[in-house]
């Protein structure tokens, strides 16, 4: 079996530390590598910083049109945005060729939440080209979300779940960085929070509609709502910077009420450079439940290495998933791959052979 073949769509820091990931692996080709401005028409090994070439064919950077051709590659890695809406005509363009996609967009991860009727479209059109199209990352995608529905395994009864990370934004890209509201003031953050510009976490729809669905609760009155962390010192990260007396970080809760009754509380405070002013990090899932789970993970997962290893680890489950949209739920359990890539895959799955 030839190796698997996958094209990088977007080569920040979510894509570039992919492909450097990929680099160290049995088993696995970059075949391909799109990106815009000055990246274009560059060798792959340059414009990614650290990335391993060994004896590996060169890939020059181009764009879509010119990387993505029927048959070039088993998988396609998006990482440009984090919105259903604005990455969706992306995975059309990879599933209409023929090619399998996995994306980091935060709302991939269970778009039924908010986007259901382009999660539709996505099914339709995997469907109709024999492909697989997911999302996800560490957070949608594992650390308030599936590892919940996973200890929830070892339960009879779940009667309110506590889903809590706090985490570091500092490994996160300049796109994360605005999404954050990172450097801005309070009033600015203010503002973008009454006018619905300020994103904060994206994510706390997926993953609740998640845990809903896979236990068989009714998703019904979901709220979030968020408050700026501001720093009282200067904090500067690889991509982004708040001067003291601005915003660093912002601190999100959300919710689900079912039948009146409060069934699940998401608490997320991210900021960059948080051991800077003293803040640990961790995850911790708290269940009222028989029997009671109460996990705590100390300090956090690293948020930029958790989300591209989740992607990276996730290539197999995606080429050998039957057509459509498919979430975490569906495929089977996630986990390092430690050998060689092809041994994961199952031959009548591969595109390139």
């Amino acid at each position: 079996m030839e190796n698997v073949k996958v094209i990088l769509w977007g080569l920040g820091a979510m894509g570039g530390g992919i492909g450097k990931m990929l680099a160290k692996k049995q088993g696995v080709d970059i075949v391909g590598a799109i990106d815009i401005g000055a990246k274009l028409g560059k060798s792959l090994w340059e414009v990614v910083p650290g990335i391993q070439r060994g004896d590996r064919e060169e890939v020059i950077v181009g764009t879509p049109e010119e990387v993505i051709k029927p048959g070039s590659a088993d998988v396609v890695v998006v990482c440009t945005n984090s919105f259903t809406r604005d990455v969706y005509d992306k995975l059309v363009f990879v599933m209409e060729r023929g090619i399998n996609v996995i994306t980091s967009a935060e709302e991939m991860a269970y778009p039924q939440a908010q986007e259901p009727e382009l999660a539709k479209k996505l099914d339709e059109c995997a469907k109709k080209n024999g492909v697989s199209v997911m999302g996800t990352g560490i957070n949608p995608g594992l650390i308030m979300d599936l590892l919940v529905i996973l200890w929830t395994a070892a339960c009879e009864e779940v009667n309110h779940i506590t889903s809590r990370r706090v985490n570091s934004l500092s490994p996160f890209g300049p796109a994360v960085m605005e999404e954050q509201g990172i450097g801005i003031t309070v009033d600015e953050f203010n503002k973008r929070k009454a006018d619905g510009t300020m994103a904060g976490h994206v994510g706390f729809a997926e993953s609740t509609k998640m845990m809903c669905d896979a236990l068989g609760w009714k998703w019904d009155k979901f709220g979030q709502d968020m408050e700026p962390i501001v720093t009282d010192v200067d904090r500067k990260s690889p991509y982004g910077f708040a001067a003291a007396g601005n915003v660093a970080g912002v601190a999100m809760k959300g919710w689900v009420d079912i039948d009146g009754v409060r069934k699940i509380d998401m608490d997320h405070p991210q900021q960059i450079e948080p051991e800077q002013v003293g803040i640990d990090t961790g995850d911790y899932v708290i269940l009222d439940s028989v029997p009671p789970v109460n996990m705590a993970n100390k300090p956090e997962i690293e948020g930029g290495i958790g989300t591209m290893a989740m992607i990276m680890n996730c290539i197999p489950h995606i080429i050998n998933a039957d057509p459509g949209l498919v979430t975490m739920i569906d495929i089977p359990v996630p986990h390092a791959i430690m050998g060689d890539f092809r041994n994961f895959i199952k031959e009548d799955k591969k595109i390139v052979k």
